[in-house]
């Protein structure tokens, strides 16, 4: 057995999960942020054209960088970030070409951000360095990376642990005018909107999601396009159908069409009835708030009402005493977000202020009578001052804060500990007493023992040395998995086949 964990060590690395995160926020998840922008067109335009528009290519991250007082460029390694208070940090350019009715006018690779970048990474010297060469460098040939260094002081961002998303959590109430409810966070690339779907003590079901609250559900299935109260238990498809069906059926059978319920909706949410674009504004909400996570076309509305038709089957069962209610705090419900994700979030934030920032230029110069060439409208600081600023504070976007944090140099067991942190998103001030105590599905994945005492006992964890996380799927593993199940007979449902 000895034999074994030592052959283990040898051949991997503590931190190799969020080393691979972060060469994976490289290597996809940059281009993928990318391409989720793809266009970016003007307000403004030359009075002698038709249409003007930027359109976003290829994005590459270089190996890390100094330029030095006299404008002279090379590259840095960890030791001398370290001594001269500098970040280990990489040059990222991206190609914008400016297409002016139709043509390509100019294309070019802009530097839009220098980015730190993680020890042992793809992108890190270090990483195909031998042992020799590593101690020539004026590193420890023992260090495992899995951080950065930021303005000489380096940084190490906590891992992150979050609820799944897109599971639906159904629990009871115990007072208040609620009864049941069925929760979940739907998490798509731009959105993360919380849904709840609560059944009130008069048998109805009402759905709140991003500024829509207690909608009935009924109602938002009739706007979503079954317009017929047969179809609706067909949805919910309940083994012998429970009374509520009928009250929901029964309380909104006077909203007989798609209009109708939109309008019901629309006055829901408190839109003028003289309001011309109020169906038009409710088609977005529909299509860009409700279930992103399944899609934000006009075209998903119909696996958006089987999906809700799903929530309100699987309330109803615990509501009859079928099922339990969902343990939110076994880890199958958890998801650790490690160092890609965290970055994924802070750049996809801080791209769309870019080019932002990048049209206003613009569209100032046209005003006075000029196109400016696409280098002078990228401000390179505009991304690395705010990126820096997140690494150095700790302050991240969605106001959460202590995500960045100075790394434990106290001795080598603190150090390799806080490259294994977890941290809870919930708050050290409420009770959570579920949240705080070891749970049996942690055996293997965290540390049973490792917890600070006082108010942050259970939120702050520790992985198992030989814990390793795994990425998410790739699209072709996706499809690969899809394909073996309906090879094995599993039928895909008619509203999902193209």
């Amino acid at each position: 057995m000895s034999l074994l964990i030592k052959k283990y060590f040898e051949e991997n690395n503590f931190v190799q999960s969020n080393i691979e995160s972060f060469n994976n926020f490289i290597e996809q998840r940059l281009q993928k942020l990318v391409s989720e922008v793809g266009t970016a067109v003007p307000a403004v335009i030359p009075p002698d054209t038709e249409e003007v528009k930027f359109v976003f290519g290829k994005i590459k991250v270089e190996q890390p960088i100094v330029t030095e007082a006299d404008g002279s460029v090379r590259k840095i390694l960890p030791a001398e970030a370290r001594l001269r208070d500098l970040t280990y940090s990489a040059p990222v350019f991206l190609e914008v070409s400016l297409m002016i009715d139709g043509k390509e006018r100019e294309r070019a690779d802009i530097q839009i951000a220098e980015l730190p970048i993680m020890l042992k990474s793809q992108k890190c010297y270090l990483n195909n360095m031998s042992t020799e060469e590593i101690i020539v460098a004026g590193e420890d040939p023992y260090d495992r990376g899995g951080y950065f260094i930021v303005n000489g002081t380096e940084r190490v961002l906590s891992l992150l642990e979050d609820l799944a998303p897109n599971n639906v959590f159904v629990a009871r109430v115990k007072s208040g005018p609620v009864t049941h409810h069925a929760r979940l966070f739907s998490s798509s690339p731009q959105f993360k909107i919380p849904h709840v779907l609560e059944r009130m003590k008069d048998g109805t079901l009402a759905i709140t999601f991003a500024s829509l609250k207690r909608i009935p559900l009924v109602v938002v299935l009739k706007a979503l396009g079954f317009t017929k109260d047969s179809d609706i238990p067909a949805l919910i498809n309940l083994d012998g159908i429970d009374e509520d069906v009928y009250i929901n059926l029964i309380d909104f059978v006077d909203v007989k069409t798609e209009t109708a319920a939109k309008e019901f909706i629309a006055k829901a949410a408190g839109m003028l009835p003289e309001d011309e674009n109020k169906i038009a504004r409710v088609d977005y909400l529909l299509d860009s708030f409700l279930l992103p996570h399944i899609g934000q076309k006009p075209e998903d509305r119909i696996a958006k009402s089987y999906f809700l038709g799903r929530m309100a089957r699987k309330l109803f069962l615990h509501k009859l005493g079928k099922i339990k209610k969902d343990d939110r705090d076994h880890y199958m419900n958890k998801r650790i977000r490690l160092a890609g994700d965290l970055l994924e979030d802070l750049f996809r934030t801080n791209i769309k202020l870019l080019v932002s920032d990048m049209l206003y230029i613009f569209q100032r110069s046209v005003r006075r009578g000029k196109i400016l060439p696409i280098n002078a409208l990228i401000r390179t600081k505009f991304i690395t001052q705010r990126i820096r600023s997140a690494m150095a504070t700790g302050n991240w976007t969605g106001n959460r804060q202590g995500v960045s944090q100075r790394l434990d140099r106290e001795n080598a067991l603190a150090t390799l500990s806080h490259l294994q942190r977890v941290v809870s998103l919930l708050e050290a001030s409420r009770e959570s007493f579920e949240a705080r105590e070891l749970h049996p599905t942690h055996w293997g994945r965290l540390c049973p023992l490792e917890s600070p005492e006082g108010k942050h006992i259970g939120l702050r964890k520790n992985l198992a040395l030989l814990s390793s996380v795994t990425p998410d799927p790739k699209p072709e593993e996706n499809n690969a998995l899809l394909n073996f199940l309906e090879n094995a007979g599993l039928k895909r449902p008619q509203y999902l086949e193209k």
